[in-house]
């Protein structure tokens, strides 16, 4: 997004609230360096008062050769003649005094607008190569180890299977992604709302935060209110553009159908049903089944995840297979473990990678990379006209069609 080239940190913090708080300040020319090397993707540099005028000149002009769809704006306390002779020759995008906010706001809008013109057919590339996995774990009832195994099987896939992982925490209100891992995140995804002209994959990844196990987490609001203002859109917008950046996306929802959880549906590849062995459970896998039936989701896309599955508690995972008509895709079995890599913030399956536990979730991931495959070869993945509907038909046109009668 925007890199903001500024020692002093009041003016820093001034020119940042202009271009809003996904952006990010470097105290010098340095330092700008080294972080467009990590992050080339950048669209916008802003050079702030302190910035020395020539060594501004001399930077602005060797990014136009190195980088030319990166915008670079100086922003001065005083424009003259010679400040703009001097930004013209070297290339720069705009000049803004540094007591014009709004102008400086205008200005990197119209740096991306031309950012996005002249990446144009990169992003192209980007949007036709092999989409990753998403994963999305759902259930109806809370307390059955939805987030335990979102956030396990998430660390199986970066740390064991070596693939790129993204994990997004969709229950926005009372989300603990972010907890069980032990983060503690700058962004989240509150920080998208209002982006949605400006959603690429470099604006997403300064969302997100990083595990030591290589999987990145896009965090849940630290304000439950928050979630008031995240739309369907825009997490439809993210979760797409993640899959092109990711091999593996795992979403974790809230307990309920709602807005969002029905858009990670519609983004999905895979939805793992989770459900813990008591009645209660099994009514709620009962509805999520019917509910997604009427959702128009293919029934080979969900798979069965019973948790603490070994209990004796007059229940049987062969009744949930019966009553369900749906095979059980994992059992995991109940351990005291669990809890405890859950208050040390450390994934039991990174801990413990022989435990019973480790094992369970280690084969869902691979049954689920084994989908990805054969879906990519085209043999797992039926055709959208076999469902009744074109391809372009949201896939939950049922279960709309079924509210507008009532």
């Amino acid at each position: 997004m925007t890199v903001i080239v500024e020692l002093d940190s009041t003016s820093a913090e001034a020119l940042q609230s202009a271009v809003g708080s996904i952006s990010t300040i470097v105290p010098g020319l340095e330092q700008l360096r080294r972080h467009l090397e990590v992050h080339p993707g950048e669209h916008a540099v802003i050079l702030g008062p302190s910035v020395d005028l020539s060594a501004a000149v001399a930077l602005a002009d060797t990014l136009r050769v190195t980088k030319p769809a990166l915008g670079v704006v100086l922003v001065r306390r005083r424009i003259d003649t010679t400040v703009l002779a001097d930004a013209l020759r070297a290339g720069m995008r705009e000049v803004v005094e540094d007591r014009d906010l709004t102008g400086l706001n205008e200005a990197v809008a119209r740096v991306y607008a031309l950012h996005t013109a002249l990446t144009q057919g990169v992003d192209e590339t980007l949007s036709t190569r092999g989409n990753g996995t998403l994963i999305t774990v759902f259930s109806a009832k809370g307390g059955v180890g939805k987030t335990t195994l979102s956030t396990n099987l998430a660390a199986c896939f970066a740390g064991q299977l070596k693939k790129t992982v993204c994990v997004v925490d969709l229950d926005l209100a009372f989300g603990d992604v972010s907890i069980v891992l032990q983060l503690f995140p700058v962004h989240t995804i509150a920080d998208a709302v209002g982006m949605d002209r400006k959603l690429d994959p470099s604006a997403i990844e300064q969302l997100l935060t990083e595990h030591p196990s290589g999987l990145k987490a896009l965090a849940a609001p630290v304000q439950p209110e928050a979630k008031d203002r995240i739309t369907g859109e825009l997490v439809s917008k993210l979760l797409h553009i993640l899959k092109q950046m990711f091999d593996i996306i795992v979403v974790d929802t809230p307990p309920a159908f709602d807005e969002v959880v029905l858009q990670a549906f519609d983004e999905s590849d895979l939805i793992l049903l989770v459900g813990t062995l008591d009645v209660p459970a099994l009514k709620s896998l009962k509805i999520s089944a019917e509910t997604l039936s009427l959702l128009n989701h293919p029934k080979d896309h969900w798979r069965l995840v019973l948790n603490r599955a070994d209990m004796k508690v007059g229940l049987t995972p062969h009744e949930f297979e019966k009553t369900l008509n749906l095979p059980i895709a994992a059992l995991i079995p109940q351990s005291n473990a669990v809890p405890t890599s859950i208050n040390l913030g450390k994934p039991i399956v990174l801990e413990s990678p022989k435990h019973p536990v480790s094992v369970a979730i280690r084969r869902l991931a691979e049954a689920c990379l084994a989908h990805a495959a054969a879906s990519s070869a085209g043999r797992a993945a039926p055709d959208d006209t076999t469902l009744g509907r074109s391809p372009a038909e949201p896939r939950r046109s049922g279960l709309l069609r079924r509210r507008t009668t009532r």
